[in-house]
């Protein structure tokens, strides 16, 4: 009877310690298998062998016989390994002279970039050429001829261009998001910048290090960017100069102008009602404070109340041919006016941006 209880107490321990066992096993799973969901990224980049599968089932898609694929997958995989090309590069340019409507692309790339970004504009006649491509050709070369563009400081030819590609669709998901990326943030459109930089960044292993590092440094740049801010007045400013850089004076150029014209407005009225705000007290207060010396410098990283009256006269700085014909005199005193309380970044940004304006009036 002694020897059946203790193998019936010993049966009852190693079942709790089973289950035990078990349960902490099952747990430890569960963990280890969220916290890989978790850190999955939703993209992953191909390997040679992997493009030229790719590759294949485009040109099959075609129709291209098989030999002519063969020759075409040798190309391309000849290219990257013993050459060291850049696969979007190498994937076009054996594609192009398979492809007419991909020859077509590039040679016309070759005559003008912004040309061949009209060639994905739905009211153009090659828009159905290029969308009747098989699907992981149309997404790399719409990926190619994205990073050209963002290359040459064309965003707003760009973003059309790459706007819809699907990175796990091109042979190279990492310039999509990218290039789409840095496109968005040099046009200011934060929310957009932020999705694809982070999700670039989800994948550092497979991302190249100049991507994850250029785009590490883009998400810390815009993420601060509010409205209306200095800064972001700063950033349409130096847009508008690449736009007169690359020689451009149309409606959206004149738009951006008109932008930051508004912005500033809004900015001198906020001062001027900080300042009657502070007015109002020190006469509450019996104006103690109010005769004070100069203050200290103000800190870059600060706006500030303003010191000045802010009255500008706004009809001439909304009129760019009048402000060009100000006297020097009369220029210099508005952007005082302007400039005067601003931190030093803003203050040169301001002024280098209404110097232009000058220069091109006279």
């Amino acid at each position: 009877m002694e020897v059946s209880e203790s193998n019936h107490h010993a049966v009852y321990r190693w079942l709790i310690a089973f289950f035990v066992w078990g349960s902490m096993a099952i747990f430890a799973s569960m963990v280890i298998g969220a916290d890989a969901l978790e850190r999955q990224a939703s993209w992953q980049a191909y390997n040679v062998d992997e493009m030229s599968q790719m590759l294949r089932s485009s040109l099959d898609e075609l129709g291209v016989i098989p030999d002519r694929m063969d020759q075409a997958s040798e190309e391309f995989v000849s290219a990257i390994e013993k050459n060291d090309a850049d696969s979007l590069d190498a994937f076009v340019a054996v594609i192009r002279g398979i492809a007419p409507t991909v020859e077509n692309l590039v040679s016309s790339t070759q005559r003008s970039l912004a040309a061949a970004s009209a060639s994905v504009d739905p009211n153009t006649p090659t828009y159905g050429e290029i969308e009747s491509l098989p699907k992981t050709m149309r997404m790399s070369v719409r990926t190619w001829l994205g990073r050209e563009l963002v290359r040459n400081r064309l965003y707003d030819e760009a973003l059309p261009v790459i706007a819809e590609v699907d990175p796990t669709e091109s042979i190279d998901p990492a310039a999509v998001l990218f290039y789409r990326g840095a496109c968005y943030h040099a046009l200011l459109m934060k929310k957009e910048a932020l999705a694809d930089l982070r999700r670039l960044l989800e994948n550092e292993d497979d991302c190249p290090i100049r991507f994850s590092r250029t785009a590490t440094m883009m998400v810390s740049d815009i993420k601060p960017l509010k409205e209306d801010s200095l800064d972001e007045i700063s950033r349409i400013m130096t847009d508008v100069t690449r736009r007169l850089d690359l020689g451009r004076s149309d409606e959206q150029v004149e738009k951006r102008e008109q932008e930051i014209i508004d912005k500033l407005t809004k900015l001198i009225d906020k001062i001027e009602e900080q300042q009657q705000q502070q007015q109002q007290q020190q006469q509450s207060s019996g104006g103690q404070g109010g005769q004070g010396g100069q203050g200290a410098p103000m800190a870059d990283s600060q706006a500030g109340g303003a010191s000045g009256n802010g009255d500008v006269d706004r009809k001439k700085i909304k009129d760019r041919d009048g402000w060009g014909n100000l006297p020097p005199a009369e220029r210099n005193e508005a952007l005082q006016q302007i400039s005067r309380d601003l931190p030093t970044h803003y203050r040169e940004a301001i002024e280098a941006y209404f110097r232009k304006l000058a220069t091109e009036g006279q």
